[in-house]
């Protein structure tokens, strides 16, 4: 039977910590199983549908700009109603979603796979859903490790995901997505039985009296919730250049195809996971959130700088290394530090804007990406992506001075 809403006073209890992020990590696994079983070979997908690089760059701007616009409706959605309505609905969208791109690979229908992806960015909120969930069962102390998990999640997701794909993808191109929609209609059942609403009833009421830019009226939160929207933005943008630009790269320099991409990318998602697993949480508390942050980030910008001038297989992976362990460190914590800018009653509004600026990022990053690919040069998408990761770091930095706080309070 699926449980009640928790109250506030049994919020923070060991037990119910660990069962939403049991949950949670479960969840977002799943969610992002399928989504690493066909990212790395969406490229390939759409040559054989007879697109080209701009196209992919359109293609995943589509999903980015549906997920731009409907993530903050979603957020505030479940800072009124609860996350957990939110989070099912994600997944069983998600599930035909992926039924559409398996019907348009198989059918070779260009136009059916941009509505698959634009269903699917439509309906991407889950992850912020999450994201408040642990806020609502956590303290600001515990914080980061718990978002870690959610981390972990996507790490291991995206370390199966691209490997399935590669194996899969054997049988025919139709095949992962559909086993993609699959894993998702196992998450929406999990999730049904097992997920318990962390958001309290009285928190909900408090919400439906706000809007969804109150947190941004409040002068006290207003500069350093500017900070965190503007590192989302700065983060995803550098992120998204390896989504397009990889796998044509190492496909033109390299001889790559769709299996060594897949693989790549399953080395980012390892690095993601054991850092996000295991690591965040000890290394913050240790380091402090905002010194990783700014760590995360000058990792990540020297990483595209060696995806931008690499030529052989060796310095070209150390290079993913370097992105993975950037991505590793930078995803749990500026969603911490969005959490903790928040008011307890907009944990999903913020955290849904603030995804939102990565959805923006996400629009403009792949379209600029395959057009700078394809007009300019192979290195301008990678460059422009270590050009963001030092912005991220420099915003690190005033919103550090701006709390004053190391911890990341």
């Amino acid at each position: 039977m699926v449980a009640d809403s928790v109250g506030a006073s049994s919020a923070a209890t060991p037990g119910l910590l660990r069962r939403v992020e049991a949950v949670v990590f479960f969840t977002v696994f799943l969610d992002l199983v399928g989504f690493g079983i066909v990212i790395p070979m969406l490229p390939f997908y759409v040559q054989s549908m007879g697109g080209s690089a701009r196209t992919v760059g359109i293609l995943l701007g589509c999903f980015s700009f549906t997920q731009l616009l409907a993530t903050p409706l979603l957020g505030r959605y479940s800072d009124r109603h609860g996350r957990r309505a939110v989070i099912l609905l994600s997944l069983l969208a998600n599930a035909v979603a992926m039924a559409l791109f398996a019907l348009a690979s198989h059918q070779l229908m260009l136009p059916l796979l941009f509505a698959s992806r634009i269903l699917a960015g439509a309906t991407s909120g889950n992850i912020a859903a999450c994201q408040a969930a642990l806020a609502d069962v956590t303290t600001k102390e515990t914080r980061a490790r718990a978002m870690g998990r959610i981390g972990a999640g996507i790490g291991l997701g995206m370390v199966l995901g691209p490997t399935l794909g590669g194996l899969f993808s054997g049988l025919g191109p139709w095949v992962p997505p559909l086993l993609a929609g699959g894993l998702a209609l196992v998450g929406f059942v999990a999730a049904f039985f097992a997920m318990p609403e962390t958001h309290p009833v009285e928190k909900r009421v408090a919400a439906k009296s706000q809007t969804r830019w109150s947190a941004l009226q409040d002068p006290s939160r207003r500069k350093a919730l500017g900070m965190v929207l503007g590192l989302f933005f700065a983060v995803f943008l550098s992120m998204t250049t390896l989504q397009v630009a990889f796998a044509l790269l190492v496909q033109a320099r390299l001889g790559w195809g769709s299996k060594e991409v897949g693989y790549a990318f399953a080395v980012v998602g390892g690095l993601g996971m054991v850092i996000q697993g295991g690591l965040i949480g000890p290394l913050s508390r240790a380091a402090g959130e905002f010194k990783l942050l700014i760590c995360g980030a000058l990792l990540l910008a020297g990483g595209m700088a060696g995806l931008a001038v690499s030529w052989q297989a060796i310095p070209m992976m150390l290079s993913v290394v370097l992105v993975g362990v950037g991505m590793g460190f930078l995803q749990p914590l500026i969603s911490s530090q969005a959490s903790q800018v928040a008011p307890p009653s907009q944990q999903g509004a913020v955290l849904g804007l603030a995804q939102s600026c990565g959805g923006l990022a996400r629009t403009v990053g792949p379209v600029a990406s395959g057009w700078m690919y394809a007009s300019w040069s192979t290195q301008a998408p990678f460059l422009t992506g270590m050009v963001s990761a030092l912005a991220a770091a420099g915003l690190g930095l005033l919103l550090h001075r701006e709390t004053g706080d190391d911890a990341g309070r």
